[in-house]
């Protein structure tokens, strides 16, 4: 059987915010919201409807979860999102006050810029060559 990432897991301190973040700001669709307990939801995100890599979006439990909220990579860049159409793209963004943090470059490998999600994770918007 072939082998594939399916999710990966992203602590957030609120489900709707993260939700109405993802899926307004970055237009991704929400895939799956099931409710799991009174304080427990299964949340899957993604940039497009298909069978690709999800985000599970985690609500942080416990204090040290919550100081992993924003910086689950201690400052670097987390997630990798390619694109079709950059200036599509980072232009939309910054029309629905996605804040870049680094702008554009034409780098060997595409066209990149920086943002940070609602919690200052860091992505690399990415038009590969």
């Amino acid at each position: 059987m072939p082998r594939h990432l399916a999710h990966l897991a992203l602590v957030v301190a609120d489900y709707d915010e993260a939700i109405a973040f993802y899926t307004h700001k970055l237009n991704f669709v929400l895939v799956e919201d099931t409710v799991l307990s009174p304080t427990k939801r299964w949340v899957r995100v993604a940039p497009s409807a298909g069978d690709g890599c999800c985000l599970l979006l985690a609500k942080a439990d416990g204090d040290e979860q919550q100081t992993r909220i924003g910086n689950q990579t201690g400052g670097r860049v987390f997630l990798f999102l390619n694109t079709d159409d950059f200036w599509r793209d980072y232009t939309l963004y910054q029309q629905n006050g996605v804040r870049f943090v680094r702008e554009p470059v034409e780098e060997p490998y595409g066209t990149v810029a920086v943002f940070a999600d609602l919690y200052g994770n860091l992505w690399d918007l990415i038009q590969p060559k």
